[in-house]
């Protein structure tokens, strides 16, 4: 596995900031499903214990749709869903690589999902374990 560092992002007003550890050069998940396509949110998909939430809690705002599963977290200020929780990995974060900071991220590879057609995409209900990403 490559070495962690920390990279930073968050919306685009700056009231929502975090914090994530994630290699250098990252792999990130472009989705084709109703939401994703349509904002064009590049998944980094991290466990709770490699995210920070360091400002912006109270402006956070909350959609659930379909399952419920997933928590979409957007700045009630701006509009910007800077990170949210995932179906696919309820008990971490998935942070819009497009929200991270300049300066930290050396490369990144993209991986094409079929969101459109989930159940098919990810037929044990969860996406790959936290362990095959980086």
């Amino acid at each position: 596995m490559s070495a962690m560092i920390r990279h930073t992002g968050g919306c685009h007003c700056g009231r929502v900031r975090f914090e994530i550890q994630a290699p250098a050069h990252i792999e990130v998940s472009d989705c084709n499903c109703s939401i994703c396509a349509k904002s064009g949110y590049l998944h980094l998909t991290v466990p709770q214990s490699r995210f920070r939430l360091l400002s912006g809690s109270e402006c956070l705002t909350s959609y659930q749709f379909n399952t419920g599963t997933a928590r979409h977290l957007f700045c009630s200020v701006c509009g910007v869903k800077s990170f949210y929780v995932p179906r696919s990995h309820p008990d971490g974060y998935s942070v819009n690589a497009r929200c991270l900071d300049d300066g930290t991220v050396t490369g990144m590879q993209v991986e094409r999902i079929d969101g459109r057609n989930w159940e098919q995409q990810f037929p044990e209900g969860r996406g790959r374990p936290f362990e095959e990403l980086r």
